[in-house]
């Protein structure tokens, strides 16, 4: 993003990509961003302003936390959207209603503040299309078709009715036709498709793009920084940069030193980050001496997620964002058997009930029946399906006929668990979770079942067998890195400005200092921020 803004904005560019391919964690991820008063929801007749968000973002926040980038954040976001959609292909459409994630907050959104990408079509790449990293396997069906929320029930009920069947025959005809031609489908949505937009504008722009480009150091200092080091080929290579290097390496998420440093304790063993995500500009911006924020349990955007098998043996992660936790019939339990959050909440904030949980709970377990499992499914067990008998086979749940030997497999108080469950289906009678309050927040009944009364988020648990699936906290990214200005330039410890060197994305330390307020808390900033370095090179500071 910040190259396409330099290269609109007249500035020699080049892009050096770590990697074989274009988009880390971006690729993979649901490709929302949280951008209050963006124009293509008031287009759409919703109705916000940075003013409300603001004031949202100060009870969750705090008032005067990170106070400057804040506003630049509010104030630009729209603005550089609408930059990106006029001039490039990375295009958007809002997202309707998608509620705050602390919708009990004053300022919280209801609708209006979420956009995603447009879906895009991986045939307009050509050859370049396979430069384009893939979704995790955990994400598409058939071994590389990609699918959206909306496709979700015409694929489970395409025999319900004439609409879902052919729209479910669209899906897969594209798909296998795809597959003649390429490794997998070309139906892009999501990340997936924010990546490929950037990427196609990019080529259209005739920005050079050097792969298996490494950083390895900068030309300069805490002074001022001039260009760059990389390692090309087994080579160095020198680049001079006239107005700035911006650095967007992805973060620290797989580097041992920084998050045994700055994350919280227990570290994390896992992480939905790209692998490649080793902290490169990190590093290199402490080693002259720039300043490094926040730490502890901060420092993270978390969700629960589940170790799935894969076929080669190895194991991968699903995160547990909005498919399972809020629907009626489903608890987690920490080690003691008892419930200690509301399912239903943000995946961030599950993770951090886990780490604030007086009993142990990483893992936690999901807990649910044989209603549930068919009705909904469960992290990769997908809804309908007849014989979960393989996931169990391969280690992903448990089963018992009995709450008594689910809990026995699991390693918890079987006495409590049968409590917390009876318990639990005493709210589910009445509707009202008088403990975690779970079906009362905007977001959880977005995420429940809305068919189901008198709670959409509460059904009892009671239709043996029942099953746990365990859930460790990863993170989705990191919140701390190097911290900026308003303008992304890299600071010194000393709160000066590093000349000519900035920091974007997961590099540079979030603006929302560890809080998550909604959908696209990642890719809003960052999309924002890179809008704004690149302006600053080129134009001077705002």
């Amino acid at each position: 993003a910040a190259a396409l803004v330099a290269s609109l904005e007249g500035l020699d560019v080049l892009l050096c990509e770590k990697s074989d391919q274009v988009g880390g964690t971006g690729a993979t991820s649901a490709g929302t961003l949280w951008i209050p008063g963006n124009s293509q929801s008031r287009a759409a007749g919703f109705d916000d302003t940075p003013e409300r968000a603001d004031a949202y973002l100060s009870a969750l926040v705090g008032e005067g936390t990170r106070r400057e980038l804040r506003d630049a954040f509010l104030q630009t976001g729209p603005t550089a959207i609408d930059y990106y959609s006029a001039r490039t292909d990375v295009q958007f459409l809002p997202c309707g209603r998608h509620p705050d994630y602390r919708g009990n907050l004053p300022g919280a959104a209801i609708e209006g503040r979420a956009i995603i990408p447009v879906p895009f079509d991986g045939r307009l790449l050509g050859d370049d299309f396979r430069r384009v990293r893939p979704p995790i396997p955990e994400f598409m069906l058939l071994g590389g078709m990609m699918i959206g929320k909306a496709d979700i029930a015409p694929l489970v009920g395409r025999y319900r009715s004439l609409a879902n069947f052919v729209h479910s025959v669209k899906l897969i005809g594209r798909y296998l036709l795809d597959r003649l031609r390429y490794r997998r489908g070309t139906r892009l949505m999501m990340g997936n498709a924010l990546v490929a937009r950037l990427f196609c504008s990019l080529r259209r722009r005739g920005v050079p793009i050097l792969f298996e480009a490494q950083i390895v150091d900068l030309i300069g200092g805490r002074d001022g920084v001039t260009g760059a080091r990389l390692r090309v080929d087994g080579r160095e290579v020198v680049v001079r940069a006239r107005k700035g290097v911006v650095l967007a390496t992805g973060g620290f998420a797989h580097n041992k030193r920084f998050r045994d440093m700055l994350m919280a304790q227990p570290v994390a063993a896992h992480s939905m980050s790209f692998a490649g995500n080793s902290g490169d500009g990190v590093a290199i911006g402490e080693r002259i001496g720039a300043a490094l924020t926040p730490r502890g349990r901060d420092s993270g955007l978390w969700t629960p997620a589940s170790l799935t098998p894969r076929a080669d043996g190895s194991k991968g992660l699903y995160p547990h964002i909005i498919l399972d936790r809020a629907k009626p019939g489903l608890i987690a339990v920490n080690a003691a058997g008892r419930r200690f959050v509301n399912e239903g909440c943000s995946y961030h904030d599950f993770v951090l009930a886990m780490y604030d949980s007086p009993e142990p709970a990483i893992p936690a377990w999901l807990i649910c029946d044989s209603v549930f499992l068919r009705r909904y499914g469960v992290g990769i067990v997908p809804p309908g399906l007849r014989d979960p008998g393989k996931f169990e086979r391969n280690g992903y749940l448990s089963r018992s006929p009995s709450l008594a030997g689910l809990a026995a497999k699991i390693g918890v108080d079987a006495a409590q668990l049968e409590k917390t469950v009876a318990r639990h289906n005493t709210f589910a009678e009445t509707g009202v979770d008088t403990d975690f309050g779970k079906g009362e927040t905007e977001l959880n009944r977005f995420n429940g079942d809305a068919s189901h009364r008198p709670n959409p988020c509460i059904g009892p648990i009671a239709s043996p067998p029942f099953y746990a699936l365990a859930v460790w906290p990863a993170d989705i990214a990191v919140s701390a890195g190097l911290e900026t200005d308003a303008d992304a330039r890299v600071l010194r410890g000393d709160g000066q400005p590093i000349p000519g060197l900035y920091a974007c994305g997961n590099d540079m330390a979030s603006v929302m200092a560890g809080s998550y307020p909604g959908p696209g808390t990642t890719l809003g900033p960052a999309l924002v921020f890179a809008y704004r370095a690149a302006m600053a090179a080129a134009h001077g500071v705002h």
